[in-house]
């Protein structure tokens, strides 16, 4: 080994960002009992004292040294950790040729905190989620949210991972729906049968456990489902063990979900619970103002107020109404005014006695314009020409019905939530840039609405 001594000009700006997002004790803790003997390439070696400091700050402290020392920009992007006396490192991030990718393949980049309408029913979680953040793992750990539908849970947690996925790349951040946690471990203890069934059972389970911020939305989805409780709860323990991040989300607080086996509800009591009430009615018209202008249409304050009245407690629901304005103003060429909305948000029978429209009279219309089969439509093809036709229904029922996302996705074969909400955003995405599948979509509206 080099010298003792010789590095402190490269940690002593560590240990100042250290500081930061370290508690006071934490750090005259382990810390100042770390002492640079070293530099391997892009890694500063870290001598400490005890077995005892090097398991601690292994399974705790690594992600936050690792941070601070690329914050500090002095040279080395991560560490090693030594044991005094011992010659094998305790600590030894492998190198890699290629930087590894962890941001998830299935966030929506739209759910971002400067794009959350924070209200008296909210400002709480919201600042808890971006303490998150900021330092994951940190104060509030677990993070159990709950609510009811549509009051804005996937949007706070998305925009957390987002947030880390784009501040903190080395991080390994998971976001998963519980339906599609559940469906993967039912597939692996199920359909992989032979000699690589262990394999890949074992191979899942390390992708959840090696996880560094870890998201489940919807969490009340796996009661009375004994084998994927087992298989989170040892999840959930192993990774609070190694002081990495937890997120969930419910419908309903832990002690309420009763389908839960107790160890869990006492798991999830046990972290920081914050709620999400309905919005008041000053923040449902700072949410229409905020959709109206994401969707670059003018709307008088007449018209947010008109909307706001009598619109329930669902945010989606909100929105909804205002897209089908918007699109009204669109399809009849006028200007938007509470009279246009009115009549707009009262076509769900529309003049002469024509057909209401109803999710099997959108799923008819787009099933024969497209020469698909309802059972294609709704079940698991991946195929291109089954999957447009499928984003453009989930599209269609957002926009032309006053309807809960979990509700569409049961009427396109048990869909989870987050998938309508991708497929609505996709195909309003390809609408403004795609002009077949732009009038593909028009004309599947005047179907629908016999026009």
């Amino acid at each position: 080994m080099t010298e003792k001594g010789n590095f402190d000009f490269l940690y002593n700006p560590i240990k100042e960002k250290m500081k930061e997002i370290i508690s006071p004790i934490t750090f005259s803790t382990y810390i100042e009992n770390l002492e640079p003997i070293d530099l391997d390439g892009k890694f500063i070696v870290l001598q400490t004292p005890s077995e005892s400091f090097a398991k601690y700050i292994t399974g705790t402290l690594a992600d936050k040294i690792r941070d601070s020392i690329i914050k500090a920009d002095v040279g080395p992007t991560d560490f090693r950790l030594i044991v005094e006396g011992n010659q094998e490192y305790a600590y030894n991030a492998p190198e890699k040729d290629v930087e590894e990718d962890f941001a998830p393949s299935n966030l929506d980049p739209k759910f971002t905190f400067e794009s959350f309408v924070v209200g008296k029913n909210n400002e709480f979680v919201f600042a808890a989620a971006q303490s998150v953040a900021n330092d994951p793992a940190g104060t509030y750990n677990p993070l159990f949210i709950y609510g009811g539908t549509g009051l804005g849970k996937t949007h706070l947690i998305q925009a957390i991972a987002n947030k880390i996925v784009k501040d903190k790349p080395h991080l390994k951040v998971i976001y998963v729906t519980c339906e599609q946690f559940f469906n993967e471990i039912i597939d692996t203890m199920f359909t992989s049968r032979g000699p690589d069934s262990r394999e890949k059972s074992n191979k899942l389970r390390q992708h959840y456990r090696s996880a560094d911020v870890l998201i489940i939305d919807d969490i009340q989805f796996i009661g009375n489902k004994k084998a994927v409780q087992e298989e989170f709860f040892h999840t959930f323990n192993e990774l609070v063990a190694k002081g990495k991040q937890i997120i969930i989300t419910s419908d309903q607080p832990p002690k309420e979900l009763t389908l839960l086996e107790d160890r869990l509800r006492t798991r999830f009591s046990g972290g920081l619970l914050f709620d999400i009430l309905p919005p008041n009615f000053e923040t449902k018209i700072a949410i229409l103002k905020r959709k109206a202008f994401e969707k670059k249409s003018i709307v008088p304050d007449e018209v947010l107020t008109f909307l706001a009245q009598d619109s329930g407690d669902d945010v989606r629901t909100l929105e909804g109404r205002l897209t089908k304005v918007i699109f009204a103003s669109k399809l009849h060429e006028e200007p938007i005014s509470v009279t246009l909305a009115s009549a707009a948000l009262s076509e769900a029978v529309s003049e002469g006695g024509k057909e209401e429209v109803t999710p099997s009279s959108i799923i008819s219309a787009v099933t024969s314009f497209f020469h698909i089969t309802k059972a294609d439509l709704c079940g698991k093809s991946k195929k291109k020409e089954i999957v447009i036709p499928r984003q453009i229904c989930c599209y269609l029922m957002c926009e032309l019905l006053s309807l809960p996302l979990i509700s569409i996705g049961k009427e396109l074969g048990n869909r989870d939530h987050t998938t309508v909400l991708y497929s609505r955003d996709k195909i309003e995405e390809m609408c403004s840039v795609n002009d077949k599948i732009a009038k593909d979509v028009d004309d599947i509206k005047n179907i629908i609405l016999k026009k």
